[in-house]
């Protein structure tokens, strides 16, 4: 497998606006479409989002590691957060008719929805995104 790049995010919400150029960057070399760009787009944004708020809480002295590897035609896309973790498997289902009306809850479906694949490990600090890459 082989690291395209790196980037490096402190806990606030201005950061994930960094990941324009990072994406760019993977678009830049890898040559994928602007459909699939959008789809890592929100899920990437998803993701470090997740991992600023919901891991790191907003706290400005953890960090957040966003990487991208590289392996035949799928593209792995990590974040990870300083947090304490969580159990994945106990997130509400935010189709549930008690959850539709809820303004946060939807940022892992979504990530399921525009990625290939979605993972967690690490005790739930580290989400993984796979994007299968047309030929």
């Amino acid at each position: 497998m082989k690291l395209l790049q790196t980037l490096t995010l402190q806990s606030n919400f201005d950061e994930v606006e960094r990941l324009e150029g990072f994406l760019n960057a993977l678009q830049e070399e890898l040559g994928f479409s602007d459909e699939i760009y959008a789809k890592m787009m929100l899920a990437v944004s998803e993701a470090a989002t997740n991992s600023i708020v919901h891991g790191n809480k907003l706290d400005e002295s953890k960090m957040v590691e966003v990487s991208a590897h590289l392996e035949d035609e799928t593209l792995y896309i990590h974040s990870q957060d300083q947090g304490e973790g969580f159990d994945p498997a106990t997130l509400p289902d935010p189709l549930a008719e008690e959850n539709l009306m809820k303004t946060s809850g939807r940022g892992v479906f979504l990530m399921k929805e525009y990625a290939d694949d979605v993972s967690f490990s690490e005790n739930g600090t580290k989400l993984t995104l796979v994007f299968n890459l047309p030929g």
